[in-house]
């Protein structure tokens, strides 16, 4: 039963994911929660690894004994409602960001987070609380579908046997049409192996293609196959590739202005420090902040993660100058694991050397966002807007204040119905910032 309610709770009907969660959430035994948080996790609303949707997130995170997590899809914030909702009902503080690709006119000559494009940057929103707002995005979403049609038409030209179709094998693979590189790669796998009969015959296939060796390509797992193709087809060098342009993802000054219509917080991510376009944190950094940016977002694990103790030396030595650069901003830090490949970890891990003395930051920089949530929610109070800043001239004050409410549990249900029913924004304000005093509801 458990394994057939767990299919539903990543099942493309949303009314069958609220009656899965309501079922799981009342028969399972969920640990205390633990210090650990993974604030960017893609949902099956852009790629997630596992293909789970946001409430089989906030479920599995809750089995893990998360403290708390944020929802992270790309290009698209439809998934928002439905993982603060499920994070209400199991009681796990919950967040929403969105991913994008921009174009960063003043790196426009360096690389930054996207190998072998410069310009492009990989960039979020974060703090969304109101899922509504997707047709705010719907021209990130019509580009997007522009990118992902021009990728195929490409790739199919150089694949005569293979002719895949964006929305015949791609967009059916999601629930709400939103197709990304991995999606395509799937597409691509999948109609190998159909046209070609099996898997062997398909590993034949991409041999002769790529002039490479079958036994090899055999050997290989299907997550391993996928990662191959995405390399050869799609990536710098593949038979897909096409150098972006400044005209091909939008300016980052767009996206930054769309995030804080939302009244959510543009939110800076950043890759290991290798590229030129990181070499200067500090100086990323204060560009970014004149133009807005109120946080920033870290994936760990591929900053010490390393068997090599020399690379790994390195990338540890860059990642704590990130931090230390973000820290002398008073710039909040999220961190996470992204889960958009089969496989990846759900947490960091938080115990090892590189990042045991930086948990302090993370935790803080969750918090702060958690903050932002709840009052954003109840008490139409963003940390982006001018209001708190006229409150806080002194962001790390700012910080004090939106982490205290974040550090809060979950409403329990009487006082989220208490702060739902109240019409006057005022008074809710109020009342969590009591509670955020006490610290606790």
């Amino acid at each position: 039963m458990e394994t057939r309610l767990l299919e539903q709770l990543s099942s493309f009907d949303a009314w069958k994911r609220v009656a899965a969660l309501q079922t799981l959430a009342g028969t399972t035994a969920f640990p205390a929660a633990t210090q650990a948080m993974n604030m960017h996790v893609h949902s099956f609303y852009s790629y997630n690894g596992e293909g789970w949707s946001p409430s089989r997130i906030a479920y599995e995170l809750k089995k893990m004994g998360l403290y708390g997590a944020a929802l992270c899809d790309f290009d698209v914030i439809q998934g928002v409602e439905e993982f603060l909702t499920a994070g209400d009902f199991l009681g796990l503080r919950t967040a929403a960001s969105f991913e994008s690709r921009v174009f960063f006119p003043e790196y426009a000559d360096k690389e930054i987070n996207s190998p072998g494009e410069p310009g492009v940057f990989y960039f979020m929103g974060s703090g969304f609380v109101n899922g509504a707002r997707s047709a705010d995005f719907q021209s990130q979403l019509e580009q997007s579908h522009a990118r992902n049609r021009a990728l195929i038409a490409r790739v199919n030209s150089a694949l005569p046997g293979c002719q895949l179709s964006y929305e015949k094998d791609v967009l059916p693979l999601t629930p709400d049409k939103n197709a990304t590189e991995r999606h395509i790669v799937r597409g691509y796998y999948d109609l190998a192996i159909k046209e070609q009969g099996s898997e062997a015959a398909a590993a034949a296939f991409w041999a002769k293609v790529f002039a490479a060796d079958e036994a090899e390509l055999s050997a290989k797992s299907a997550n391993a196959m996928n990662d191959y193709l995405r390399n050869k087809l799609m990536k710098k060098g593949g038979l897909g590739y096409e150098q972006p342009t400044e005209s091909t993802f939008p300016p980052i000054d767009q996206v930054i202005a769309l995030i804080k219509s939302c009244r959510a917080l543009p939110n800076s991510a950043w890759l290991d420090g290798s590229l030129p376009g990181e070499a200067d944190p500090k100086g990323q950094l204060e560009c970014l902040v004149a133009k807005g940016l109120e946080m920033v977002n870290i994936i760990p694990d591929r900053n010490w993660n390393f068997k090599d103790e020399a690379k790994k030396a390195v990338k540890v030595q860059a990642l704590n100058e990130y931090v230390a650069a973000a820290n002398a901003l008073d710039l909040p830090i999220i961190v996470g694991t992204e889960c958009n490949k089969p496989g990846q970890r759900k947490v960091d891990d938080f115990e090892c050397d590189a990042l045991k003395p930086l948990m302090g930051d993370f935790l803080r920089g969750a918090n702060v966002l958690f903050g932002h949530t709840t009052l954003l929610r109840y008490a139409d109070y963003s940390y982006s807007d001018q209001r708190a800043k006229e409150e806080f001239p002194c962001r790390k004050a700012r910080n004090d204040f939106f982490a205290s409410v974040g550090a809060l549990p979950v409403p329990p249900a009487q006082i989220r119905q208490v702060l739902q029913d109240e019409t006057d924004p005022e008074k809710n304000l109020s009342l969590i910032r009591d509670a955020a005093k006490r610290g606790n509801w």
